[in-house]
């Protein structure tokens, strides 16, 4: 059987807390983000020999993304989503990566305030 060598990735909600922001209160409280990660990457390795050496561990990119997020602070949500979007591109096999962070409640009457950015390679 011939299958498509491209696969996605989807890291859907991942809920972490991180210092967000340049007003007094956000530089002094840790704020709730979510994260939501697509990685596009070329699965035909893995999904022919079933060896977790030639796929792509998503639990290996989120948990450096767990740290990048909790032990640093961003005054910008666009320094964050660009530095998520660093790990998430990061690994040789990915052809393309897309991330939106959003920050809950950063404005009145509004659900949330996100960003995206990508990058193909």
């Amino acid at each position: 059987m011939q299958l498509n060598n491209s696969a996605i990735i989807k890291i859907k909600n991942l809920r972490l807390r991180t210092y967000i922001g340049i007003n007094e209160d956000e530089i002094k409280n840790k704020q709730d983000i979510i994260i939501n990660a697509k990685i596009h990457y070329c699965a035909q390795d893995a999904a022919q020999t079933d060896d977790m050496a030639k796929a792509l561990n998503y639990r290996t990119i989120t948990k450096k993304i767990i740290t990048l997020v909790e032990q640093n602070r961003f005054s910008l949500l666009e320094k964050l989503t660009a530095d998520v979007l660093s790990i998430a591109a990061e690994h040789a096999s990915v052809s393309y990566a897309e991330v939106e962070v959003d920050k809950p409640f950063a404005l009145r009457f509004a659900d949330s305030v996100s960003l995206t950015l990508s990058i193909a390679k």
